[in-house]
């Protein structure tokens, strides 16, 4: 293929036909002649195809960021994504896309050697390069409207973690004042308690004092008796041998008047 200034010259099928200021590309029904036309009109449905999940990706981003009703249903969606197989799935989508956005940075790397090898602007070359170019720079951007659709359910679902520990340590809290508030009114009631049991207590003590005083005296009472019950035994038993003295010389007498008798 010659590229002119007026005018392409292709194969012999195709009657040569002038360009006009705005566009070098044939007429798509004479793609079939130009190989790297006809993939250029491939690489314009893949482009399109790029916008859509590209747009995609910006309104989860936006459904995300903003609370309306909306982003519980997509946070459900992307909870039961990455469940199961679905994370495989994401990957597998994710490498092929890396892939196709390696060898679209290869290809341009090719025609941009082509062109310093040939020390000459092609404006196929050219067309050819801005088409990687916008091809890599979509998938770019589209992987990483990806990452960040990860990163922030990660968070919104940490936040969410974190709202939860902070409500129960908030309620436990709260258990552990009402607690505190009916701890004080027992401590209250125990101190009371505390203060019958003291002038008991006292009373026991004064009762004890007067007991063991009482029990004190009936001890020297005791002991004055037992010594007393001492002395009248010495008493009985001098009395007793008086007694037996005077039986004794009684019956000596008795005898002594017998015998005279």
């Amino acid at each position: 293929m010659i590229i002119t200034n007026s005018r392409v010259l292709g194969p012999p099928l195709l009657s040569s036909r002038p360009l006009n200021s705005l566009s070098i590309l044939p007429n798509p029904r004479d793609f079939h002649f130009f190989p790297d036309f006809a993939i250029l009109g491939c690489s314009v449905e893949m482009i399109n195809l790029l916008f859509l999940p590209i747009f995609a990706e910006m309104a989860l981003i936006l459904f995300l960021l903003f609370k309306t009703p909306l982003r519980k249903l997509v946070i459900m969606g992307l909870d039961r994504v990455k469940r199961g197989s679905g994370p495989m799935i994401v990957k597998t989508v994710l490498g092929t896309v890396f892939v196709v956005l390696i060898s679209s940075l290869y290809s341009m790397m090719k025609i941009q050697k082509r062109s310093i090898d040939a020390s000459a602007v092609n404006p196929t070359d050219q067309v050819l390069m801005a088409k990687h170019l916008l091809e890599a720079s979509l998938m770019g951007f589209s992987i990483f409207l990806a990452l960040m659709i990860d990163r922030l359910h990660h968070y919104i679902r940490e936040l969410r973690i974190l709202r939860k520990s902070i409500e129960s340590v908030k309620k436990q809290n709260r258990g552990s004042e009402d607690g505190k508030s009916g701890g004080l009114e027992e401590i209250k009631a125990l101190e009371e308690e505390m203060a019958a049991l003291r002038v008991k207590i006292n009373q026991l003590e004064t009762e004890c004092e007067t007991k063991t005083e009482e029990a004190k005296a009936a001890e020297a009472n005791a002991v004055a008796l037992k010594k007393q019950s001492e002395g009248f035994l010495l008493e009985y038993d001098r009395l007793l041998e008086d007694n037996q003295n005077l039986q004794n010389q009684l019956h000596s007498i008795d005898r002594s008047n017998s015998k005279n008798m």
